[in-house]
């Protein structure tokens, strides 16, 4: 027996995360809403290593106050 599709993450994600309206959510098809998921995943990157980390701590230091 097949699982039924996940529509209330794909719409939490199509119209929270996304902010689709929901004109525009209904209109997309499953390949361009998979595509924008994968964007929006890849687009989110790793956290830094140790050696980023530290480059971005020397680059944007905390001010004093």
């Amino acid at each position: 027996m097949s699982e039924a599709f996940p529509w209330g993450d794909v719409m939490r994600f199509g119209l929270g995360v996304l902010r689709l309206s929901p004109n525009d959510f209904w209109a997309m098809s499953l390949p361009e809403l998979h595509a924008a998921m994968l964007a929006h995943s890849t687009a989110q990157g790793d956290a830094p290593d140790r050696a980023a980390l530290e480059r971005l701590l020397r680059q944007f230091p905390d001010k004093e106050h």
